[in-house]
């Protein structure tokens, strides 16, 4: 991890260097960056990094002052990988200052001590993504009038915490690339952060490339709340293995989520934006309301939810099968035990099951005679 002291330093520029000492290089390309902002040459491109671009001002109306609204443009790409580079930092101190520690008093297996680091680096995310999109959401007043996912479209502007919102966030997914590589992912795991990785990058940009940034908005909020249950209820779970009962909350919110998702995705590419005023495709104006792009959209959205609930039902399908055999077993090991005969007197005398042998006809009374 970065920033990580370690007492026999690997051989420089080793894989081992690269991903001991990742975050302290990173830190240096970002501080390079913002030490270009003090010199007039420099300072318009390292502007173009830190800044969101393409402002414009707009006059609402006569008697309120002038907003400041933005729309995307290849600009962005710089400004998304200067946060990508502040991802992967804040990455290796919540890593290093947070999660190792915790690891160390849990003493947790390299299975376990995995997944722990993967649940509390999500949980921490979307808890800050849903608080986000939660003020954003409360500002724009979408429970009294879900019109406004439609209402107006191509939503070519938007204002500077939206545009913000989807820089970090598309920075995020794409700083969680490298990180496979930075936190030695076991090849197992791969695969599976591989596709969510990808389903969000796709999902998020095409949002915003397609100005559905209103929609992609309301969408990730109830996901954020969702993804941060299981990944908290997980955090618990390796600390106490008794501590199951968020995870049954989890399983009912991700039901609701998802009929949620597809409820208000139909709602809106098959009724809201076919009567929009708005028809037709122009890159010039960001209107992108034909019905090829809008089944398209629905199509990889419904796709993207039935993925999902085929491995929520697998999930559940597994977990009960585990939850059975331990039933079973346990069953199996605590089985009645057999109460013993009480045997003839004739034999040998017995008494309550207790045998009772002859002082004459003991060992040490053979021995005797």
């Amino acid at each position: 991890m970065g920033f990580r002291k370690k007492n026999k330093s690997p051989p420089v520029l080793s894989h081992e260097f690269v991903i001991q000492n990742h975050a302290d290089m990173v830190s240096c390309v970002a501080m390079i960056i913002l030490l270009g902002l003090m010199f007039e040459v420099t300072a318009k491109f390292a502007i173009m990094f830190i800044t969101v671009q393409y402002n414009v001002t707009q006059n609402l109306d006569e008697t309120i002052e002038p907003v400041n609204l933005y729309h995307y443009g290849p600009k962005d790409v710089a400004t998304v990988f200067f946060y990508l580079l502040i991802a992967v930092i804040l990455h290796a101190l919540i890593q290093e200052y947070i999660l190792d520690k915790m690891n160390r008093r849990l003493h947790l297996s390299k299975t376990k001590h995995s997944k722990f680091n993967e649940s509390g680096q999500l949980a921490a995310f979307y808890l800050f993504s849903f608080i986000w999109g939660c003020s954003i959401l409360t500002a724009e007043d979408f429970a009294t009038n879900p019109t406004f996912l439609w209402k107006g479209y191509p939503h070519k502007h938007m204002v500077f915490q939206v545009k913000f919102f989807y820089i970090c966030q598309i920075a995020y997914w794409l700083h969680a690339l490298p990180e496979l590589y930075f936190q030695k992912v076991r090849k197992e795991d791969i695969p599976r952060q591989l596709y969510y990785i990808c389903l969000y990058v796709f999902h998020i940009t095409g949002a915003y490339i397609l100005n559905l940034h209103r929609l992609g908005l309301v969408l990730l909020v109830p996901h954020s709340l969702v993804e941060l249950l299981f990944h908290a209820s997980r955090l618990f779970y390796f600390s106490d293995e008794n501590k199951q009962k968020g995870f049954t909350l989890w399983a009912l919110l991700f039901v609701i989520a998802r009929l949620l998702t597809l409820t208000l995705s139909v709602l809106t590419f098959s009724f809201g934006l076919p009567r929009a005023e708005n028809q037709g495709f122009s890159l010039a104006e960001g209107n992108f309301n034909v019905l090829t792009v809008r089944m398209t959209c629905l199509a990889a959205i419904c796709l993207t939810q039935a993925w999902m609930m085929w491995k929520f039902i697998n999930f559940q399908l597994k977990k009960w099968r585990e939850h059975s055999q331990s039933q079973a077993s346990k069953r199996k090991a605590v089985s009645p035990k057999m109460k013993p005969h009480k045997k003839d007197p004739a034999r040998g005398g017995s008494a309550n099951g207790v045998l009772k042998s002859d002082h004459k006809t003991s060992p040490r009374a053979r021995k005797a005679l």
